[in-house]
């Protein structure tokens, strides 16, 4: 998992800061089936989009008051940012081809 970093508490914010880049962060928990089904494919697309794009991952249980602050009912959830801002949300499992068509605009 090289390109995804993994984030908390105190990295978050600076992480999805990043100006000039779309940053993309799955909210996931660690007994989600779903969400460890998405993790390779995630992999897969970080590794196919290059340094366009930034890839995080922030586990819920751990990261309780970020996912509180944005709203994250279920997970998986992904969340892409542009400089510090949602620009979208894309909701539960989705294979690659599906995924790449939400997050590549």
């Amino acid at each position: 998992m090289d390109k995804i970093a993994i984030l908390n508490e105190s990295s978050f914010n600076d992480f999805i800061a990043e100006k000039g880049k779309r940053i993309i962060v799955d909210f996931y928990a660690t007994w989600c089936g779903p969400c460890r089904m998405l993790a390779p494919i995630l992999e897969e697309i970080a590794n196919f989009v290059g340094d366009t794009y930034k890839f995080g991952k922030l586990d819920i249980d751990e990261a309780f008051a970020i996912a509180k602050n944005y709203t994250v009912m279920s997970v998986p959830t992904l969340i892409i940012f542009e400089d510090g801002v949602e620009i979208k949300r894309v909701v539960g499992l989705k294979n690659k081809d599906a995924l790449l068509k939400e997050i590549v605009q």
